[in-house]
């Protein structure tokens, strides 16, 4: 992401936790749509290859480089979210101002219709969960509300409490779980009780995992890591990462904050730009 330690941990702390208001897709508008919003993820649905946005007043699929199209036409601020399996998705953060009534915190909630439909999990009115990560029906989570890691061996429907981190981002690379914090990179050998820190990591603001640690730092810039101990930079982005995710180990997708979306085929060494809103 480099700038002096404390300073890039405020600013990713501001980064994580900011939901300001961008324009959403390319085509017209009309005057009472929002638009995306801050996006808070991204992934592609292995279903189709289709790429998704989660932003400040939707889920929303990349249809051009210029459109994207709100699914079912729903406002939601989706501030966790990531894809599990062909068009099945898990997501958490707050309703809409349509929808009177609903508790503010939306819980773990998942679709298996490529967010057409959602069906609550846990935690309805009592969880905001801004980092998801699964790992089979291992998932890892960090609620807002709380500043709790959380983990669950059965889908959601049942939770651990964690450490007590303030956490950006969660990745999954081998027996470990990785955490993303203002303080530099952590690391927890018993699914999120407790963390360490990551010796001479670069200051991440999202991590992602697989084969390979696959990270954005302060300036924009991809690390990478074998083993979470060594790392090597990669290319960069123009900016600073709004969300981030590794679709495999060549192919990498990051929103940068005015909504761009950047993709990788290449491990991150170059990138191009896959979808643009109309005021950029």
């Amino acid at each position: 992401m480099r700038r002096t330690r404390s300073a890039a941990a405020a600013a990713l702390l501001v980064l994580a936790t900011t939901a300001c208001g961008q324009s959403s897709s390319g085509q017209a508008q009309a005057v009472d749509d929002p638009g995306i919003g801050h996006v808070h993820g991204v992934g592609v649905d292995p279903a189709d290859g289709a790429v998704y946005l989660a932003g400040h007043y939707g889920l929303f699929k990349i249809t051009g480089e210029r459109t994207a199209q709100r699914v079912a036409g729903r406002i939601a601020d989706h501030m966790g979210f990531t894809v599990i399996g062909p068009k099945t998705f898990l997501a958490s953060g707050h309703p809409g101002e349509a929808d009177a009534g609903t508790p503010p915190l939306l819980g773990l909630i998942r679709t298996e219709d490529a967010g057409v439909t959602w069906t609550t999990i846990s935690e309805r009115g009592a969880a905001d969960f801004h980092a998801l990560q699964a790992a089979g029906q291992q998932i890892y989570a960090f609620d807002s509300t709380g500043g709790r890691v959380r983990s669950s061996v059965d889908g959601g429907r049942t939770w651990m409490l964690g450490a007590e981190e303030k956490v950006i981002d969660l990745a999954v690379h081998g027996e470990r779980l990785y955490a993303t914090t203002p303080e530099g990179l952590k690391v927890s050998a018993n699914q999120g009780m407790d963390f360490a820190p990551v010796p001479k990591a670069p200051l991440l603001s999202h991590v992602d995992g697989g084969r390979a640690l696959v990270g954005v730092d302060g300036g924009g810039r991809i690390r990478t890591s074998a083993d979470g101990r060594t790392w090597r930079a990669a290319g960069s982005l123009p900016g600073p990462a709004a969300a981030f995710t590794a679709v495999d180990d060549r192919r990498l997708l990051a929103v940068t904050e005015e909504g761009v979306v950047h993709e990788s085929g290449d491990g991150g060494a170059s990138f191009n730009v896959l979808f643009r809103p109309a005021n950029t």
